[in-house]
């Protein structure tokens, strides 16, 4: 699964499209079922596996699954509806099944049957799948992490390459974060991380992506030109000095910006980026550069 290109852990539109219901004939065989079911590691995969053995055995021709964190959807969304809870990990999760016809007492115990078969490769995909993105984010920003950040520039920069778009890149620190942590303590300094890292995250478009890289270094990847680039370091720089607490503890923050071309890899497009940091940096803090 490219996480990269997922701006939500399950989209909607992820579904199969149902069949007309015709009866299976043949009798269920419950541990093929379950083998099914636990063949992937995805979420949405297991979902709609499920939903195709109930296409095949019930008049079921849609289902969705929604929680606090959890939305999955297969089939169609009409029909008459008929809600279930599963527990899934000791979290209650409602399922709904949209049906051609309403379920026969033979067919209500088939559902009872299926059902349970799915609570544990869901649950064993959706624990993947939180593990996955703890590994490519920050826990404490809840930006990208360095090594998400090593295979997003690297795909951008290969979409740049087939002529797909511009991509651009951000380097950005903290100007005397240093100096806070050693007069206020890590708490503090945590503290501000967490901020900046919110007026990061409320600056870039849906299309950019944002990761911190190491101590107070970020890294935004722009689809677009260094103009658009040098636009969100305005919004960027302009959101830090507004921001009451990075004014109280004498804080701002200095970019630098380049555009990628055709022969530019990912480690010198930010060598570029960094360079025109430094250049901030050397001209007084709290500005920006474009390399």
């Amino acid at each position: 699964m490219d996480f990269g290109l997922a701006t939500t852990l399950y989209p909607d539109e992820y579904r199969y499209q149902s069949d007309v219901y015709s009866p299976n004939t043949q009798p269920l065989d419950l541990v093929q079922v379950l083998q099914q079911l636990h063949a992937s590691l995805d979420p949405r995969t297991v979902f709609a596996c499920y939903g195709k053995v109930l296409e095949q055995n019930l008049p079921i021709q849609g289902i969705r699954l929604l929680s606090n964190e959890h939305k999955l959807t297969w089939g169609k969304r009409y029909g008459i509806s008929l809600k279930h809870q599963l527990i899934c990990n000791g979290v209650s999760l409602t399922i709904q099944y949209q049906l051609v016809t309403p379920l026969t007492p033979s067919q209500s115990l088939v559902l009872q049957e299926l059902e349970p078969l799915l609570q544990q490769p869901l649950s064993n995909a959706m624990q993947y799948q939180e593990m996955s993105m703890q590994a490519m984010f920050d826990s404490l920003t809840g930006l990208g992490n360095r090594h998400y950040y090593t295979q997003s520039v690297k795909n951008a920069i290969a979409r740049a390459h087939r002529k797909q778009g511009v991509v651009s890149l951000i380097v950005l620190d903290l100007d005397n974060f240093k100096q806070l942590n050693d007069k206020f303590g890590h708490k503090c300094g945590d503290y501000i991380l967490k901020e900046f890292g919110d007026i990061i995250r409320s600056t870039i478009r849906n299309t950019d992506q944002a990761f911190r890289i190491g101590g107070d270094e970020f890294v935004v990847i722009v689809q677009g030109t260094v103009h658009a680039a040098s636009l969100l370091c305005e919004r960027i720089v302009t959101g830090t000095n507004q921001h009451s607490s990075f004014y109280q503890f004498g804080v701002s923050c200095s970019l630098g910006a380049a555009e990628s071309n055709d022969t530019l890899e990912a480690e010198q497009l930010y060598e570029l980026a960094d360079k025109a940091l430094y250049q901030a940096k050397a001209s007084g803090r709290n500005c920006y550069k474009l390399g």
